[in-house]
């Protein structure tokens, strides 16, 4: 797919249900007992992924374009599957999983893409194996695919070296079936998506500082529940309001959980004209609708406790920094080496074929804004985040961005070149 220069953006966009919490919705769901509906679900693979596996498990899930109903059979209540469960390309869904697995009476093996096998396991392996799970990685290499074999769990108290959403989810979902609570410890909060839909379907999930505890429960009860826009998928709209020329972007119903909005914050400390509107809360996850306008920009320094919060939306922040005056530093985001793809090299050198001044670090990269972005040809590595970043580079390039494998934006965003263009003037 090939993107040139506009002239400006302007109109109103909502972006589709939240990645992370569609994810939980599903599994929480199958677990539960009764039915749970799930309105606004995102529609892209890696979702329909977490579906198909508990499908393969006896979980009746029936889907179409508005809601998804699960009937849920409790926490004890999936079936043997007699496939080998496939998570795709979804990372989410390979990790969450595996805590629920651990705790059922039955054996199986769980696999995914090219991808995914790659991805390392052995930061769930650990903890769980810790509260005696019997889990292991096939290949005995640390990654996918995983066997999983019945076992009695304890409870314990996790040391994570990562602040990961999805390992601190992996080990609070294996907490509900110990005998004790369990807690896990990270050096910053990672999202808290788990936390809050756990106590909404009846769990009992406390937080102190950096620290999450879950009891172990008998039961969760099938809740309704409301998918915000997901602030990942927003960020592509929400930079490219701020550095194409005359924009004027009206994004509504965005989630903005404090452990996931630091994308707002970047952008308004580097200059950026955002506003937040009708801020609202909904099953526990705070939304709101962002109106985004052109702007000048300034570089800043981006790390520590704020990573967490925005790792997903760093290649789009590399962008957004070569049109900052100034320099920008981005620091300790190592974990995006071992996302879809590494996004760390695959940012620099793709931006450095356009032309950006820009240096990789060890656990980073430095960018001086202000170089004119000219267009090339971007091999997006089957990962969507990388897809719609260099979209958006194209619409304010020199030039004409071309990009290959432009189709994985499905995993997240099946949409979205449409939806973009209905913002062209």
């Amino acid at each position: 797919m090939k993107f040139t220069k506009i002239n400006s953006l302007k109109g109103e966009i909502q972006v589709p249900g939240d990645k992370s919490i569609s994810h939980r919705a599903i599994m929480f769901g199958a677990i539960s007992q009764g039915k749970t509906r799930v309105r606004n679900f995102l529609q892209g693979a890696d979702c329909l992924s977490t579906i198909d596996c508990f499908q393969k498990m006896g979980i009746i899930i029936e889907n179409n374009t508005t809601e998804v109903m699960i009937t849920g059979k409790g926490l004890h209540g999936l079936n043997k599957p007699t496939q080998i469960l496939d998570a795709g390309n979804s990372g989410t869904t390979t990790r969450l999983i595996s805590g629920i697995l651990v705790g059922q009476n039955f054996s199986c093996e769980l696999t995914g893409d090219a991808s995914i096998q790659k991805r390392p396991m052995k930061r769930i392996i650990e903890p769980l194996t810790q509260m005696g799970a019997n889990i292991c990685s096939i290949k005995d290499n640390g990654c996918a695919p995983l066997s999983i074999k019945s076992s009695t769990l304890k409870g314990m108290h996790y040391h994570s070296k990562v602040a990961s959403a999805q390992v601190k989810s992996a080990i609070l979902l294996a907490g509900l079936y110990a005998a004790e609570p369990t807690s896990v410890t990270e050096p910053y909060v990672s999202r808290n998506h788990s936390e809050i839909m756990l106590n909404y379907f009846g769990g009992n999930v406390t937080t102190h500082e950096t620290t999450a505890t879950i009891l172990p429960n008998s039961m969760l009860k099938g809740q309704d529940v409301v998918v915000p826009g997901d602030i990942s998928s927003a960020a592509f709209f929400i930079v490219a309001g701020l550095i194409v020329p005359n924009s004027e972007i009206y994004l509504k119903n965005v989630g903005i959980n404090p452990t996931r909005d630091g994308i707002i914050k970047v952008c308004q400390k580097m200059g950026g004209d955002i506003t937040l509107l009708n801020v609202n809360t909904a099953n526990g996850e705070p939304t709101a609708d962002i109106l985004v306008k052109s702007s000048v920009l300034h570089g800043i320094e981006i790390g520590g406790e704020l990573i967490p919060t925005l790792i997903d939306e760093i290649p789009i922040i590399a962008l957004l920094a070569c049109f900052a005056n100034g320099k920008t530093i981005i620091k300790d985001a190592e974990e995006l080496k071992v996302k879809e793809s590494n996004r760390l090299d695959v940012m620099v050198n793709n931006l450095k074929a356009m032309n950006a001044d820009i240096t990789a670090t060890d656990d980073g990269m430095i960018i001086n804004g202000g170089l004119p972005l000219i267009g090339t040809i971007i091999d997006s590595e089957d990962d969507h985040r990388i897809a719609m970043t260099f979209a958006i580079a194209g619409l304010v390039a020199d030039g004409t961005v071309e990009i290959l494998k432009s189709e994985c934006v499905a995993i997240s965003y099946p949409n979205f070149y449409e939806e973009l263009e209905t913002l062209y003037h």
